[in-house]
């Protein structure tokens, strides 16, 4: 019946298309824009990668953030030659700030926590320094076994720890949890990511929370991590 009628009736196939196109949209502008309710969660903030374009770090506040974790240094040689810069901003716009490490499971200790205290300072004020946790050994050459990646891990959050005088918190992704569960058997402060719905992998409580890994919002061209925090 509904092909008859499309049949006879073509321009039904446009009104069709357009009302399509809409929802998606519509569903597309709510899920890049969505962030947890407030008063559930009141403290909320953003993590700078690096990636983001024109970020004008002042207005973060007006748009909800009270803090603002920026990535320092990626495995033993990418660094955020801005992130000093971006750190200061950020308190200058009445924000907390905190560093970043984006771990590589596939290089030592010493060279990647060298690069971290290269770039972050030592400095009682930052937040506790937060390591990203992806990847594989098993993708590296040569392989990394389970126990000697785990091994490294944690005489490099040891190191980090002694220079920023505060225990790190592990961001674990829900790939690097199912592998090595790492971050279920640590007693460090979790930070998860799930887009839109509370993560749950890591088999005890959460502090930290990706909520929304492409947000949009005026003071950023392009995406930004949204962060929550549990209160």
């Amino acid at each position: 019946m509904l092909r008859d009628l499309f049949k006879h009736r073509p321009g039904l196939w446009l009104v069709a298309l357009v009302l399509v196109l809409g929802i998606a949209g519509g569903l597309w502008w709510k899920l890049s824009h969505w962030r947890p309710d407030r008063t559930e969660m009141p403290v909320q903030g953003v993590w700078l990668t690096g990636d983001e374009s024109a970020v004008s770090i002042s207005e973060l506040p007006g748009d909800g953030a009270s803090f603002a974790y920026v990535t320092a240094s990626i495995g033993a040689k990418g660094h955020n030659a801005r992130f000093v810069d971006t750190v200061e901003r950020a308190r200058a716009a009445g924000m907390q700030a905190g560093a970043v490490h984006v771990y590589d499971p596939c290089i030592g200790a010493d060279r990647q926590s060298a690069n971290f205290v290269t770039m972050v300072p030592r400095d009682g004020d930052l937040l506790a320094p937060a390591v990203i946790l992806r990847g594989s050994g098993e993708n590296c050459r040569p392989r990394v076994r389970a126990e000697e990646l785990e091994s490294e891990l944690v005489v490099f959050l040891n190191q980090i720890e002694m220079h920023a005088g505060k225990r790190a918190i592990l961001a674990p992704s829900a790939a690097f949890e199912d592998a090595y569960h790492f971050g279920a058997r640590s007693e460090r402060r979790l930070w998860l990511a799930r887009d839109w719905l509370q993560p749950d992998y890591a088999g005890r409580p959460w502090e930290m929370w990706t909520a929304n890994s492409a947000l949009r919002i005026a003071p950023v061209a392009g995406p930004v991590a949204w962060i929550a925090v549990r209160p």
